[in-house]
């Protein structure tokens, strides 16, 4: 099968960010016999992809498809739909030129890069399947990108519908994100829930990473880790400054927060804890690096803002935990609760409540046979559940149907 993939963030495990999805996948499809064809921005790519506007190149059997498209999580709200179009507008000549395939999946966010993966179905007369990563328009209604009845808001829900009705398939990465896609008037029977998965050859359980406990000072504390994006949907500076001084006024110098990743908000956290002797930062990891991180960790934090629609997240870093056979600690009242409580693999606390995450936290450290029990059964939900194999299958299916639905039947004999 020729599968076109659009996705403007397309990362590999050297990025110094974790959305790797959609480069695990098409490694194991290409592994499989199948031809991949990315088409995406630059801004995660090694630096030979950013020397000309369009490149054109490959990866690990995968061809890739650039357009050169600067983007930070630094960015102000303008910046980012400056990207956002620019990309748009690349990926749709990229996609257009890109020769013949089966079928065209486009990956969210942002919603804009489901465009050019539309045209380019119907330009080639193949299938179009649209995969949903954050509901948007209306998380960025929520945390304030975007006014609500605004005329960008009113577009981006017109635009939102329009690719979901035009879809062969639509998966969504959380029951959540289902439910917002069905809520749109999209028929149950194209729409899938295939959530992120664990990589559990690159995240595994095992000793602690000697170098990041000499440097860092972390020898005989509990490390309560955090890896990834730190911005304001993620909210750390509306939690850990709270919860630190919170361990702190309890005496609890044998924990501490350990802190790997960058984004908007991390001025704003460091300013908040300065002073704190037990919040260290490590800067940003490149994913293959980030494994020595989460096993020198004893407990993992996916943190996000008190918005309902975070509730519906599928986040990277929480099936990376998994994998670890870490213990989770989330504070989204959503499906990653219902998985940590069910599955006995974490704990939930109230989102933006520090002094509840020190409770949790320390529930933990004060019961080292509970903590391991967690943690075994945080790695079995990955191997049974997450695991990236079996859910690059899973996707792989969903555009074989998808590709199938357009092919004349043969006439019989």
């Amino acid at each position: 099968m020729r599968i076109l993939y659009i996705h403007q963030f397309f990362a590999t495990r050297e990025s110094s960010l974790g959305l790797i999805r959609s480069c695990e996948f098409a490694r194991r499809w290409v592994a499989e016999g199948h031809e991949v064809t990315i088409v995406t921005s630059s801004s995660r790519l090694p630096e030979c992809f950013s020397a000309r506007l369009f490149t054109d190149g490959g990866i690990e059997g995968i061809r890739i498809r650039s357009v050169r498209v600067p983007y930070s999580n630094y960015m102000g709200v303008a910046k980012r739909i400056v990207s956002f179009l620019t990309f748009m507008f690349g990926a749709t000549w990229l996609a257009l030129s890109a020769g013949r395939h089966d079928v065209v999946l486009a990956t969210s966010t942002p919603l804009t890069a489901g465009i050019p993966g539309w045209l380019a179905s119907v330009f080639t007369r193949c299938p179009f399947v649209f995969e949903v990563r954050d509901l948007w328009p209306e998380a960025a209604i929520q945390m304030g990108a975007l006014k609500r009845g605004g005329l960008l808001a009113w577009v981006s829900k017109g635009l939102e519908r329009f690719l979901y009705r035009r879809s062969a398939q639509v998966i969504g990465l959380s029951p959540g994100m289902v439910a917002g896609i069905l809520a749109e008037g999209t028929s149950p029977e194209i729409v899938h829930m295939i959530p992120n998965s664990s990589d559990l050859d690159l995240f595994s359980p095992g000793p602690k990473d000697a170098q990041i406990v000499e440097r860092w000072g972390l020898g005989g504390r509990f490390v309560v880790g955090y890896a990834g994006a730190i911005g304001p949907s993620n909210a750390l500076e509306a939690n850990i400054p709270e919860a630190a001084r919170t361990l702190a006024e309890r005496g609890r110098n044998d924990i501490v927060f350990a802190i790997a990743g960058d984004g908007k908000s991390l001025p704003e956290l460091k300013r908040l804890t300065e002073g704190c002797d037990n919040v260290v930062f490590l800067g940003s990891m490149p994913k293959a690096e980030i494994p020595r991180f989460t096993r020198t960790a004893d407990v993992l934090m996916v943190l996000f803002a008190n918005k309902p629609i975070l509730a519906t997240n599928s986040p990277n870093k929480f099936f990376d935990g998994l994998a670890t056979g870490c213990p989770v600690i989330v504070n989204s009242d959503g499906w990653t609760r219902e998985l940590v409580e069910e599955h006995a693999c974490g704990i939930y606390f109230p989102a933006e409540d520090g002094a509840a995450l020190a409770d949790a936290i320390i529930s933990l450290a004060d019961n080292e046979a509970e903590c391991k029990r967690k943690g075994q059964n945080a790695r079995n939900l990955a191997e049974e559940r997450f695991s990236r194999d079996i859910l690059a299958e899973q996707v792989l299916g969903v555009l074989a149907a998808a590709a199938a639905s357009l092919k004349p039947e043969r006439p019989r004999a």
